[in-house]
């Protein structure tokens, strides 16, 4: 059996599914969900500001497209990065949107985001699995990735993505019951989330993450996003700035292995901003933009969609997702060089 899932590249470990798949997930959502939520956006608002149009209506109906294709991009992306074969990948298609759309026997619940990732992950692997191995392989190889994915969609989806639903529910009703602790909790979590090998996106996605927790995931993300910008930003320049801080943070993987204590003033940092944002300043977001922080400005433009565009809003997207992360990790920076605990080169990037 070894021999068989080593021919047929089938590895079933952590990295495989929790690493590369989810983070593949996450292009996913990115290629659907996030440009077709920012289309739609920009053409609504550009209706609002000019009237009704030709091309603020365009934008509007293709935005709407691209975000019902979610399921479809997902199964995409977690089959490319099981390695599927062409004709598993191209069957991806349908069982990643059968998990998204497929509600369960005796429950009312379809299997969103989470379901396109099963239904995708297990027919793509059962579908490695025979390609190939019949001389009908054209005919028998969707066949058994769709058959299986449907499988997962009716059964499995559903049921995981009530619970994952039903998490996010909680932990959204907790951030407005005990914002301030649930500020600090949500945002260092999340944020650490984003720095990991996994993706903090999906998780937000997946957990449909919105309102107050949301704002508070977003300002941890982007504490650390840009507290390792500027932070490491005499080791790095301005390559590693706009690298991290409109990139990813998971960058600073390896030095984090090499030198934990790198990890402290961004994490500090989101521990001091997330309660502001539920406490003070009742930043909110959008699943889609809470676990971006910076990278490409998502979360700004999940903050904006929340909120609306406005000058009070603005000024508060730049005070607690960007000037503060970059103050507040600077300063813990410097003191814990001071202390010895971080050296110069300890961020230093190989660009």
């Amino acid at each position: 059996m070894k021999e068989f899932f080593k021919r047929k590249d089938i590895e079933i470990s952590f990295k495989r599914y929790v690493q590369d798949a989810l983070s593949a997930m996450a292009l996913g959502l990115f290629a659907t969900l996030l440009i077709g939520t920012i289309l739609d956006v920009l053409g609504a608002q550009t209706a609002v500001l000019f009237g009704d149009n030709t091309i603020s209506a365009f934008l509007v109906q293709i935005g709407g497209v691209a975000k019902q294709m979610m399921g479809v991009g997902i199964g995409i992306a977690v089959a490319q990065s099981l390695k599927a074969p062409p004709l598993v990948l191209f069957s991806s298609a349908v069982t990643g949107m059968m998990g998204a759309t497929l509600t369960g026997f005796g429950i009312d619940q379809t299997g969103g985001p989470a379901g396109a990732f099963i239904a995708a992950a297990l027919g793509a692997e059962f579908g490695k699995m025979i390609s190939k191995e019949t001389k009908v392989d054209i005919l028998v190889t969707p066949a058994v990735t769709i058959i299986v994915g449907g499988i997962a969609a009716k059964l499995v989806g559903p049921g995981v993505g009530w619970c994952l639903v039903e998490l996010g529910d909680a932990i959204k009703a907790a951030t407005e019951w005990q914002p301030f602790f649930f500020g600090i909790f949500i945002a260092v979590v999340v944020g650490l989330a984003l720095t990991a090998p996994i993706s903090s996106a999906a998780l937000c996605v997946m957990l449909e993450l919105s309102g107050l927790a949301a704002g508070a995931a977003t300002v941890g993300c982007c504490a650390q996003m840009v507290g390792f910008a500027a932070a490491s930003f005499k080791e790095n320049g301005v390559g590693g700035l706009v690298a991290q801080g409109i990139g990813t943070s998971m960058l600073q993987i390896s030095n984090i292995v090499k030198h934990p204590w790198i990890l402290v003033p961004p994490t500090l940092t989101a521990a001091i901003i997330g309660p502001m944002a539920t406490c003070l300043f009742g930043m909110t977001n959008i699943p889609i933009g809470a676990g971006m922080g910076t990278c490409g400005f998502v979360g700004q433009i999940g903050t904006f969609t929340s909120m609306g565009f406005t000058l009070d809003v603005l000024w508060k997207v730049l005070l607690l997702q960007i000037v503060l992360p970059a103050i507040l990790a600077i300063i813990i920076d410097k003191i814990m060089r001071k202390m010895g605990l971080i050296k110069d080169g300890d961020y230093k990037l190989e660009l």
